[in-house]
């Protein structure tokens, strides 16, 4: 998503590129693209207005005085494509001068003439997806960056953005990789979001070295506001309706508390709403935006607190309660801001206008809109394909959100059909053009029992308490077969909803975290099974066995899409799990583990219905040093690490650092015995822990209890 002075641009049909016009209500439609689009962003200035639009085959810059004539005329507009074939694109930004695009793609940033297809330069040096990059306004020679690898890197471009150089590369900021980047010119300093909700301001002052100004943690921000406000409330006597609804805003009972990732960080115009008051400590003030999957938050500069926030579960009549992205104007028109949102579970799209006014008027009044839904009224609402005639408006009596909504992902459609005007209402259909099946082959799935099983893992997960003591008490108990038979291996899914067991009968079971159903049984290996382990995206399984051969399943089929028989394994594999957040397996086999890279196809050839189309590549083996038979092995799927631990039967513990390719530190005795549960933390969809405890993991050993250790002093 992209927004400008008055215009938003947002991909429609995933390949078309739509520029909507807020002033004038117009909107045209730009094709160019074949596969998704997947980056926008809007140039500089403002005559010409330039907009540029990534997917995986083409980078094009599109001028939109001409695409306006062009349509005008009769014409078919085009753009400039000025890069080709450069991979997935997260992130493009235009120089200050909108003479050069930076192109964020894979590991890499392209430096692109806006005018012709020409790349200037190639940049390197982050190890994992570099997901923003922005120039800096005052120092036109640097560029900033940063990625998923959590960490960023300052350059300086000489030779007409032909070549960069690194200046400063910081060190792991987070356990959780950085996904916005704002440069504050005022300052003379930028700032860094992550996907835990920390922030992070470095100055760019010369002399400083690029030094920590000061650390966010919007979680805290939030519970020190509501309290403040609450605390107001109480001591002029309204605290008893909206203070209390306020100060359980962000926590209602019975929910699970929800991770923050800062989706977008921008300039906040909010000096507008001080011209009245004449303050002037507030017009000397910075003030930012930040846009969360939740709600969007308003930071003061001055003393980093939060100035005013907006949750989108507030509204009930806005549909979109979890933002996958979003974007905001920079500047305010008429003392509004244009912010676009789009879902992150439907194809769905918001145009929110927030009135910066009336939310001064709301903290000095000490009235925040935390539940107060009495004073929220509906004028209009409807949907649009693909367009928007009439404006869907929430009022507030205190703050105005006008809402648009654009349905993406919709090729063809039937126009001219009754609206419905209700909230809650599956559709019939009769907005997707009619279609003609050729083949369907018939893959043995009962749709009965998958929505059966869907309808059953529809509960509300209880948020656990971090100062509480472990679970202690007995739930239930149930018989996996029905004759005894002992359970190798037991793992959870990543969001805790599935529960996979490997068992001495040469079966894969898959349950309900509430052990009420069965949701699949995968047979095949033709000995125990001894290890099983989730994708990130609980799609796939992966399973070991005691007859020297590993198999990766899909949960919804009962065939395995992938089989790795015994040629290649000299022994049994023991552990088998997937890393990298699933581009990678690592197993273990004797005394040495595996790295494998992958790729799955579970299509089928008619002709050649058996031959198995997926692939597997062995990228390489490192040795445990001094041991037979490596007993225990762990690595983090959850999100990028590059540790892996090895136990062996020689009692001794092993870190391995796959970014160098070796041994980095041996622990010898971890045990009084073998080793055969390693257990790092791979974090948790139910709480939040500080960075700090990434560095912890736990061993156990048969007879000799559970170790806690700290990666860093491997004590």
């Amino acid at each position: 998503l992209a927004c400008s002075h008055h215009h938003c641009a947002f991909p429609l049909n995933q390949n078309e590129l739509c520029i909507w016009n807020t002033a004038t209500a117009q909107s045209i439609c730009l094709s160019g693209h074949h596969y998704s689009i997947s980056a926008l962003s809007f140039g500089s200035k403002i005559n010409p207005l330039l907009v540029c639009s990534a997917s995986r085959e083409h980078v094009i810059v599109w001028n939109l005085d001409e695409c306006t004539q062009k349509v005008r005329e009769g014409l078919t507009p085009r753009g400039t494509v000025v890069g080709t074939l450069l991979g997935m694109v997260l992130h493009v930004r235009f120089s200050p001068d909108d003479e050069q695009v930076a192109v964020c793609a894979g590991n890499k940033i392209y430096m692109l003439s806006a005018k012709n297809e020409a790349i200037l330069a190639e940049l390197d040096g982050h190890l994992s997806p570099v997901t923003a990059a922005e120039f800096c306004t005052w120092k036109k020679s640097m560029l900033i960056s940063v990625s998923e690898d959590r960490t960023f890197k300052a350059r300086k471009m000489v030779w007409n953005y032909s070549t960069g150089q690194i200046m400063y590369q910081s060190g792991v900021l987070t356990a959780l990789p950085l996904l916005s980047l704002l440069i504050d010119e005022e300052n003379k300093q930028f700032i860094t979001g992550c996907a835990e909700g920390q922030l992070w301001i470095f100055s760019l002052i010369s002399g400083h070295n690029y030094r920590c100004i000061a650390h966010i943690n919007l979680k805290k921000e939030q519970e020190k506001f509501c309290n403040k406000v609450w605390k107001s409330g109480k001591e002029i006597g309204e605290g008893q309706n909206t203070s209390k609804l306020c100060r359980t805003n962000m926590r209602p009972e019975g929910s699970v508390e929800t991770s923050l990732p800062i989706l977008l960080i921008e300039h906040c115009d909010f000096l507008v709403c001080f011209h009245e008051e004449n303050t002037s400590s507030a017009l000397n003030t910075s003030y930012f935006w930040i846009g969360s999957s939740t709600g969007l938050l308003i930071i003061n500069l001055a003393n980093f607190e939060l100035e005013a926030f907006i949750c989108y579960k507030d509204y009930s009549d806005l549909s979109i309660r979890f933002a996958g992205s979003c974007a905001l104007t920079r500047k305010a028109v008429n003392g509004k801001v244009l912010c676009l949102i789009t879902s992150m579970f439907e194809d769905m799209i918001a145009v929110l206008e927030v009135n910066l006014s009336a939310l001064v008027r709301t903290k000095q009044s000490n009235f925040l809109l935390c539940g107060n839904k009495n004073s929220l009224s509906i004028i209009a609402s409807s949907y649009f394909f693909p367009f928007l005639s009439n404006y869907f408006r929430v009022r507030h009596q205190i703050f105005l959100l006008k809402l648009n909504y654009f349905t993406i992902g919709v090729k063809n459609t039937v126009k001219d059909q009754p609206l419905v005007f209700h909230n809650k209402i599956k559709s019939s259909g009769y907005t997707a053009a009619p279609r003609m099946t050729m083949f369907s082959p018939n893959n043995n799935l009962k749709k009965n029992e998958v929505s059966k099983w869907k309808t059953i893992c529809k509960r509300k997960n209880k948020e656990y308490p971090l100062e509480s003591y472990p679970p202690v008490k007995y739930e239930k108990e149930i018989s996996v077969t029905c004759k005894p038979t002992p359970i190798y291996c037991i793992q959870y899914s990543g969001d805790g909803e599935m529960l996979a067991c490997g068992l001495a009968d040469k079966t894969v079971l898959i349950f309900n975290s509430n052990l009420t159903n069965t949701y699949n049984v995968f047979a095949g290996h033709d000995g125990a099974v001894n290890s099983v382990g989730w994708s990130h995206d609980k799609k796939w399984l992966v399973s070991a066995s005691e007859d020297k051969t590993l198999r990766v399943w899909s949960v919804c089929n009962n065939e395995p899409a992938l089989i790795l028989g015994k040629e290649r394994f000299h022994k049994t594999v023991r552990f088998a799990q997937f890393y990298f957040i699933d581009a990678f397996i690592l197993l273990s086999c004797g005394a040495e583990f595996h790295l494998l890279s992958f790729h799955l196809d579970t299509t089928k050839d008619d002709l050649k219905r058996y031959k198995q189309r997926s692939v597997c590549k062995l990228v390489q083996k490192f040795p445990m040093a001094s041991t037979m038979e490596i007993t225990s092995l762990s690595a983090v799927n959850d999100f990028y690490s590059y540790i892996v631990l090895t136990a062996g039967s020689n009692r001794a513990l092993e870190v391995f650092d796959l970014n160098a390719g070796c041994s980095t530190a041996v622990i010898p005795e971890v045990h009084t015995r073998s080793v055969h549960q390693i257990c790092q933390n791979k974090g948790s969809c139910f709480s939040t822990q500080q960075p700090e405890a990434y560095n912890l993991f736990m061993t156990t050993a048969a007879g000799d209890g559970i170790k806690l250790w700290d990666l860093r002093t491997l004590r």
